[in-house]
């Protein structure tokens, strides 16, 4: 029998068997035609059919843009008011959420606290699998809890097989909590018994190797993220045209590419952009405004701010 949260009861034999049944039903868990004879095949051949099954992720994934633009405006209407995103997930689902959160601030000069990534188990399960972490979804609402999560946050859950219990209690903890709700999974919207605000759905179908979704599921799940904080990042003014400007110059090799997007976009040398970032305080927003509007530091700052970061809006106003 299931317990008051829902969570299938691994001890007893009936449950054992509903999991059972359960995987057995998902497209993830299917054998892959196409790949029978894998092992036999050369290296080559191997190479050759995982690469030809990873071209279809983009394809799935096309048939989902307009969810998933959905999504970005979601993100971005709630970036703007002081809202989070909060990636709930387990194993390699789990760990591409915590990629996708850790990779926002270098990149794209926020906090850490804006985008975070939560994985069944917690930081040890980054590195070594914590088997059993993911089957109860008090786990999740738990979580939920200790990151007092309120409206305007956004909770996206990341299951390749839409029923991982971790994630189901975090998502509907968030939902009591009056958040939005996202799950992004590899398995058709039929085999999904969960009600979420936004089901993003990419059913890859079966992978490479039967029920290794660290492959076509987990690239899938990649691609999809990229596109939710990217596309709400270039919404929030983080890009000009098409180069990262709120870049965050935590290490040397940033701080050079900071100083050659200044030489790019303004045409100045090396040394004249090493002095634009220095009066900038290392801000390159502050900077190319300062140079191609020819302003000072702090006209720059109010004209960013007035126009909510945005480059291209600062310097149309001038």
């Amino acid at each position: 029998m299931e317990n008051p949260q829902g969570v299938i009861n691994l001890s007893s034999e009936t449950d054992k068997q509903k999991l059972f049944k359960q995987l057995e039903k998902l497209s993830t868990e299917e054998r892959n035609p196409k790949t029978r004879e894998i092992d036999l095949a050369s290296s080559r051949e191997i190479a050759t059919l995982i690469n030809n099954e990873d071209q279809t992720v983009a394809l799935k994934i096309e048939e989902k843009l307009d969810e998933i633009a959905e999504v970005i405006d979601l993100l971005a209407d709630a970036f703007q008011i002081g809202g989070r995103l909060l990636y709930f997930g387990a194993g390699t689902s789990g760990r591409l959420g915590v990629l996708d959160a850790a990779e926002c601030p270098p990149t794209f000069g926020t906090s850490p606290e804006q985008v975070q990534g939560f994985i069944a188990g917690g930081k040890e399960a980054m590195f070594v699998a914590q088997e059993g972490a993911e089957d109860f979804e008090e786990n999740g609402a738990r979580d939920i809890e200790m990151a007092k999560v309120a409206p305007p946050d956004v909770v996206c859950g990341l299951a390749a097989s839409g029923r991982t219990p971790y994630v189901h209690g975090a998502i509907k903890e968030a939902a009591k909590r009056g958040c939005k709700t996202i799950l992004v999974t590899t398995v058709p919207a039929a085999q999904i018994d969960l009600e979420v605000d936004h089901l993003i759905d990419i059913p890859v179908g079966p992978e490479v190797i039967m029920g290794s979704t660290r492959m076509k599921s987990g690239t899938a799940q990649k691609m999809v993220l990229n596109m939710f904080t990217t596309g709400a990042m270039i919404r929030q003014g983080k890009v000009y045209e098409n180069v990262m400007v709120d870049l965050m110059l935590t290490n040397k090799k940033l701080v050079e590419r900071a100083k050659r997007i200044l030489m790019i976009f303004t045409g100045v040398d090396y040394k004249r952009a090493s002095e634009l970032l220095d009066v900038a305080e290392g801000h390159v927003k502050t900077a190319l405004l300062m140079e191609l509007g020819n302003v000072d530091l702090e006209t720059s700052k109010h004209l960013l701010m007035q126009h909510n970061g945005f480059v291209r809006k600062a310097l149309l106003s001038l």
